[in-house]
């Protein structure tokens, strides 16, 4: 059984990737992450915020003042949480690739045109196979339009692709008015992978304290359902490699994004949730779904139900949506 695919340009053992998480903070646990089954691991992302503030300095922004308002003393993290510096972040990246022989990547998060842009460069040179561009990005200030913030995106893809000659993807949110003519222009700029879609974490409201909270909330597999949708209408259309993420957790999930168009598919939630051996459950029941389907190899599997090639290319549309409304109701009626 042939597990192995290609993600931009990388020769991979199987499609299962270990996304950005904790588990990849230090070497021991990406060590962990590649006897587990991991074919290639994204670190943690490295923030725009963390480059352009010396430590010092950015302890004195977060915490500057914030003696005068209670409700503010706890919404900033720490300084020393705050992940790691850009320094130790290239020295991680350096020392990870000495220490396993799958590919790294480098995830450098950022919105705002700067010199932060030229750390791509600076990862490249520490080792990192690629590069994953992680925009997070809300537009809660009315003045930009929707073009503004397309282009915003791009302006900083293309600052990246100028800086570096390794691969570089974009994560992306699914918040675009229209998503593959954003793919067809990113793939003109030259983004070597598209991963869809980057999960925003929602805030909550704390009823005792009457505040604001940052909340964690963990993936489950029925979140796979938006990343799938997108993946099947972009392949083919664009050329780029397709990452999946968000909602990764069984092999049933792996299967159903390889069969809509996926590369690869990036686990998160699953891996914190159940332990880095759940790859290797994963990868096994890959394989046994392959032979029962009687699939010899992923890339024979590839793409076989994306729109361009399933039976009814408007499932991924708006006549699915009729379809599953009627089916809902047929059986709330049979109960």
């Amino acid at each position: 059984m042939d597990l192995s695919t290609t993600y931009m340009g990388l020769r991979l053992e199987s499609p299962l990737v270990a996304a950005a998480s904790p588990l990849s903070q230090t070497i021991d646990g990406i060590r962990s992450l590649r006897d587990a089954g991991a074919s290639a691991v994204v670190l943690w992302s490295l923030f725009e915020e963390q480059i352009q503030h010396e430590a010092a300095e950015l302890e004195f922004y977060l915490e500057h003042g914030t003696e005068r308002f209670a409700e503010s003393l706890s919404y900033f993290p720490k300084p020393a949480d705050y992940r790691l510096g850009p320094e130790e972040y290239l020295e991680h990246v350096a020392r990870a690739k000495q220490a396993v022989d799958i590919p790294i990547i480098a995830s450098l998060n950022g919105i705002s045109p700067g010199g932060w842009i030229s750390y791509a460069k600076k990862m490249e040179q520490a080792g990192a196979d690629a590069i994953e561009l992680n925009v997070y990005f809300l537009a809660t200030h009315p003045k930009p339009t929707a073009s503004d913030v397309e282009n915003a995106h791009l302006s900083v893809l293309r600052g990246v692709k100028g800086s570096v000659s390794v691969p570089v993807a974009m994560k992306i949110s699914p918040f675009f008015s229209s998503l593959v003519n954003f793919a067809m222009r990113a793939e003109k700029i030259g983004v070597d992978g598209l991963v869809l879609f980057n999960r925003f974490y929602q805030p909550d409201v704390d009823l005792d304290a009457l505040e604001v909270t940052p909340s964690l909330v963990l993936s489950t597999s029925a979140e796979s359902r938006l990343p799938m949708r997108w993946i099947a209408i972009l392949r083919g259309r664009v050329q780029a490699s397709l990452a999946a993420t968000t909602g990764i957790h069984t092999a049933e999930d792996v299967a159903k994004m390889i069969l809509v168009g996926a590369d690869v598919t990036m686990l998160c939630s699953a891996l914190l949730e159940r332990g880095v051996g759940h790859l290797a459950t994963v990868r096994e029941g890959l394989a046994q779904i392959m032979e029962r389907r009687g699939y010899e190899s992923v890339s024979q599997m590839k793409g076989v139900l994306s729109q361009a090639h399933c039976a009814e290319p408007a499932a991924f549309e708006r006549a699915n949506y009729m379809k599953a409304l009627s089916s809902y109701g047929l059986t709330a009626t049979r109960e």
